[in-house]
């Protein structure tokens, strides 16, 4: 067939090979970006996420190689392109109710791996078609492009580097320009928009009536009606705040109470600030133990170190009921400590510094009376926080008498679960260590110091506490400490398997939660369950 004028410009097939490659690397971080608030940012999710897209994308080689043999006829290929282009453009209008409908099915049907699975679904089902079709680029180009062997290398050379630039800025724009700035909807819009411009001008060059491209302009215009969204939790209403961060999905939730942040839709809250001011109940009221363990009453003044500051609630619990805390938190993520200032009530006095806690500790000299790591979020923990390197440089960074305090935040039913990994490898580097369940919730409290008498100064400090609110409620929490019997299950810098770990706890959490669903689902049908919901 006669080769349209537009293939004859190559620098047109080499933009084509430029975008689709961009393309294709920010459709897979807006994966990242709507599995995330549901299945968690971890490194099974993103192993999930990039096997499916390099599976969709051989499968796309492959075919698009016989088909360009089959059939040169750049009509196909461009065609595909206009479906790629409506697909990605309808994943902000129906990917979240994708996501939770395949969530819904599996989560009676499976025991185990329900995260792995329902990920791996997902993406199959949302991801997989447009990547294939994108796939079909390069090998299709190529017979277009190669007019003779003699400068088929030069050719292919240049496809190929289009294609690898496109990737690589696509890698960058949407997690530092895009969803930042517009959200991962948005994000999704405007890459399926230059989709769909290149395959339109390919069919305006010819004057060819083609009614895909119509069908395809008319979707793409209407998700971005549709789906200009952030709402991940769709369901929920009257949110105080909704959005994305670099990091995360961050959700604030207000009642007459409470404020809750959630940096996860479908599973747990990560902070909480009561509004009545006062003990409540919650781990960073038992966490409050680390600071007369470190013998608050016995000095003037308090260093204080807060890695996974979130949102502040043990730093502002500690100013509540301790004189002379000098707190300095760290913080990842900017946007959390934003809305800690305006809804959490984190006094601009306490500093935080936006940094990874373990970079932070690399990187400063100070030494501090108390310690805290709350950087586990509910199903994401983070393996460079796990290991037996990390807690050591946690070590060096406590005075003498200093004591260290973790927020284990998921707590299983077996022997060999995170928290007892994470509990033998703090053992291995300190001598003493204690361990407290805080009552009618998944969070165990670990305190953990080389001084040798921690729970005496624990107890005379008690004694001095004049608050008696908080004197009660540390006498419980006394009573319940346990002395932790180390095992050999150390994690390390090498080996700190994390999200395995999580995902068993997860698992059985899952099941604890939907064991009542599930037999009316089992005894009645769906339309019992629904009645019942």
């Amino acid at each position: 067939m006669e080769k349209r004028k537009i293939l004859k410009n190559k620098l047109y097939l080499y933009v084509t090979e430029f975008f689709a490659g961009m393309s294709v690397m920010a459709v897979e971080l807006g994966a990242s970006r709507l599995l995330a608030p549901y299945f968690s940012s971890s490194q099974i999710v993103w192993t999930i996420i990039i096997g499916t897209i390099m599976i969709a994308m051989a499968l796309g080689n492959i075919y698009g190689g016989r088909s360009a043999d089959r059939n040169p006829n750049p009509d196909r290929l461009y065609g595909r392109m206009l479906v790629a282009a409506a697909w990605i453009a309808c994943i902000p209008v129906v990917g979240k109710y994708i996501i939770l409908g395949i969530s819904g099915l599996l989560i009676f049907s499976l025991n185990h791996n329900f995260l792995i699975w329902a990920a791996f679904v997902t993406c199959m089902v949302i991801f997989v078609f447009p990547l294939f079709l994108l796939g079909t680029v390069t090998p299709s180009l190529v017979k277009y492009t190669v007019e003779d062997l003699e400068d088929s290398g030069k050719t292919v050379g240049m496809l190929n580097a289009a294609n690898t630039i496109g990737s690589i800025i696509g890698t960058f724009v949407p997690t530092f320009v895009t969803i930042p700035a517009v959200g991962t909807s948005v994000t999704f819009l405007i890459f399926a928009s230059i989709l769909l411009v290149l395959a339109l001008l390919y069919f305006a060059s010819g004057r060819i009536k083609n009614v895909g491209a119509v069908v395809a302009s008319v979707v793409v215009l209407l998700s971005w009606g549709l789906g200009y969204s952030d709402r991940f939790a769709f369901w929920e209403q009257n949110l105080t705040y909704e959005g994305e961060s670099v990091y995360n999905y961050l959700q604030v939730k207000e009642n007459d109470r409470a404020v809750y942040l959630s940096t996860n839709v479908l599973f747990g809250v990560q902070s909480v600030y009561q509004k009545e001011e006062g003990l409540t109940g919650m781990y960073y009221d038992y966490a409050m133990a680390a600071p007369l363990m470190a013998g608050v009453h016995d000095k003037e003044a308090l260093d204080v170190l807060v890695l996974g500051m979130g949102t502040g609630t043990f730093a502002t619990q500690c100013n509540r009921y301790f004189d002379g805390m000098n707190i300095t938190g760290v913080e990842i993520d900017a946007d959390i400590t934003k809305l800690a200032r305006e809804y959490f009530h984190l006094e601009e006095e306490i500093p935080v510094h936006t940094y990874d806690g373990r970079a932070y500790l690399n990187a400063v000299d100070a030494t501090y009376d108390v310690i805290m790591v709350d950087a586990y979020q509910d199903i994401t923990i983070p393996f460079q926080m796990s290991s037996v390197e990390f807690f050591s440089l946690v070590r060096d960074h406590l005075k003498p008498e200093g004591v260290m305090v973790v927020n284990m935040n998921m707590r299983g039913q077996g022997e060999d679960d995170i928290n007892a990994y994470l509990s033998d490898t703090i053992a291995s580097v300190f001598l003493e260590v204690y361990t407290v369940d805080v009552a009618n919730s998944t969070n165990r409290e670990l305190f953990a110091s080389n001084a040798g008498g921690m729970m005496e100064t624990y107890k005379r400090n008690l004694v001095q506490e004049e608050r008696s609110d908080l004197r009660t409620a540390m006498t419980d929490v006394g009573e319940a400490l346990v002395s932790y019997e180390a095992g050999n299950r150390v994690m390390t810098d090498d080996k700190a398997p994390v999200e395995l770990l999580g995902m068993q706890v997860i698992d059985d959490i899952i099941g604890e939660e939907v064991s009542y669903y599930r037999s009316i689902y089992e005894e009645e049908g769906f339309e019992g369950l629904m009645q019942r919901l």
